[in-house]
Formats: structure tokens, sequence, C-alpha cells
């Protein structure tokens, strides 16, 4: 996809980039794979805000995302590429030889047209699901899973990727998307290719009222509140601050939060980069 700037016919245009949306093959979803979608506004069951800063917004339908690729050796055809409002990537359309329909999250590159496949039968080609085992090294992956059959988890937002590196007895040696190396059974599924949609990061809203199209509320930052609100509020005027930290107490800019007996550890090879 590519970008485009707009003439600054209003003050919500003038610093406005947006995606063209020209992948995109269909504008309406597939009925049979939509779910509702109940908005929260942040609160529970009692109807008090436990999230701060969520609220309004389109309403939006899900689309049921097939993460686990388990159709092993059925071919499927790619019958369009579309947009999701639930995620950064695009999603695409497949029809299976046995006559089911499914989502994926759209690698990048795949078209309308291309034919995939999951399990053993499957070629590193882009879309298609193959066991860590199987995937040649150097391969670029995305939609890992961390557990064999609980469908991927790593690697599914716009443009991310990882790379299988290496190969180690029963496991894999994946360098991940935020730079650190992990161990990942060789009995998991990934998909070949990076994700679609790689040039999100750099859309521009323009304007604050697309964030509350997407659901975003204003959001407060702690040292303009007041002490009873927030550990940084209050002061004179702008005398104000402190250490930095959260509104429950917990520090940060760099105060670590991880268990120091985390079961993962053993599986990290490389820590990311900071």
């Amino acid at each position: 996809m590519s970008l485009k700037k707009f003439k600054p016919t209003t003050p919500g245009q003038r610093h406005k980039v947006a995606t063209d949306f020209a992948e995109l093959t269909k504008a309406t979803p597939e009925k049979s794979l939509l779910a509702p979608m109940k908005k929260s506004g942040g609160r529970n069951n009692d109807g008090r805000m436990t999230m701060r800063y969520l609220g309004g917004g389109h309403k939006q339908r899900y689309r049921i995302i097939d993460f686990k690729r388990e159709k092993f050796d059925i071919p499927a055809t790619v019958k369009s590429i579309e947009y999701d409002p639930n995620r950064t990537a695009n999603i695409a359309l497949l029809f299976y030889a046995d006559g089911e329909k499914r989502y994926i999250i759209a690698p990048n590159g795949l078209k309308v047209g291309d034919v995939v496949l999951s399990g053993k039968t499957a070629l590193p080609n882009v879309g298609h699901a193959m066991f860590l085992s199987d995937v040649p090294l150097g391969t670029v992956i995305h939609n890992i899973e961390l557990k064999p059959g609980a469908g991927g988890i790593i690697a599914r937002g716009a443009g991310t990727y990882a790379q299988l590196n290496a190969r180690d007895g029963k496991y894999a040696i994946v360098k991940m998307p935020s730079g650190e190396t992990r161990m990942i059974l060789t009995t998991c599924l990934a998909t070949i290719g990076s994700v679609s949609n790689a040039e999100h990061n750099l859309v521009v809203s323009g304007k604050a009222g697309r964030s509350r199209w997407l659901g975003r509320r204003p959001r407060v930052r702690g040292v303009v509140m007041n002490p009873v609100d927030h550990p940084m509020g209050g002061g004179e005027g702008r005398n104000a601050g402190g250490h930095p930290r959260s509104r429950n107490g917990m520090p940060a800019k760099g105060f670590k939060t991880r268990s120091k007996t985390k079961y993962s550890d053993k599986l990290i090879v490389e820590r990311r980069k900071k």
C-alpha cells in the first residue's frame, strides 16, 4: 500500500497522511465470518470505569480470523484482500477446496487467486503455514505459535515479521520483531512472509476527531492532575512531577516489571536491545 498526502483545504487535512487502500479488493466483509462486538466504554459489570480513555467510536463487527491454520493439506484460494477495523493488518478471505471459508492475516505480497496450504505438504511460499521444523533457515515468518495448536500470537501487527535463525534439537531459534532471540518448539506453526500494510506506522491522523472515531478519548497527563488523582499531581503552576510513576505508584521509565522467576527465561537466548 502506498501513502497519500492531502492539500491543506482544512486544518484537519493539513498534516493528514493516509493509506490509499490500493491493495484492497472487496469493500464488504463475508457475512458468515462476522461476530457482534459490544463496546464497554471501559466500564466493568458494576458500571465503574476500570480502563480510562475508552469510549465512543464507530460501531464495528469482529472478523473471525483463523490463527490456527489447522486445515492441513487442503488447498485454499485467496478470494479477496479486505480491511479489518480491529487490527492494523489487512485480512485475506480464503475459499478452501472443501467449501469452507476463512479469514487469515494477509501477508505482504499475497494476491487474489493465489493458492495457500498448511501442514507438512506446504511449501515455503508467501501465505503458506508450515511447522518450524520444516521452514528453511533464514526465512521471514509471522503469526507464530508459542504452544503447538494454540494459534499464532507473535508477529501479527502491520509490517511485523520474525526470522528463523537456527534449530537446536526440539527447539527453533527465532529472532522476534522486538529484536529478542528466543527458542520455540519446532512443532509450532508459522506463516511464511511478513504482515501486510507495512506503512501503517507512517499514517498521520491529522485531527483529534479521528481518534474519537476509533474509540479513543483524550489522555490526560498525570502531572496536570491533583494529588488525589495521581502521584505526580499537584504543585504550584508547572512545578509538578517528581519520579515518573503510574497512577497506582509503579515506577516508570526503566523500572523492570518482569518477574525474576518467569518460566520462559530459560527459552530466551538474547534479550531485546534497549
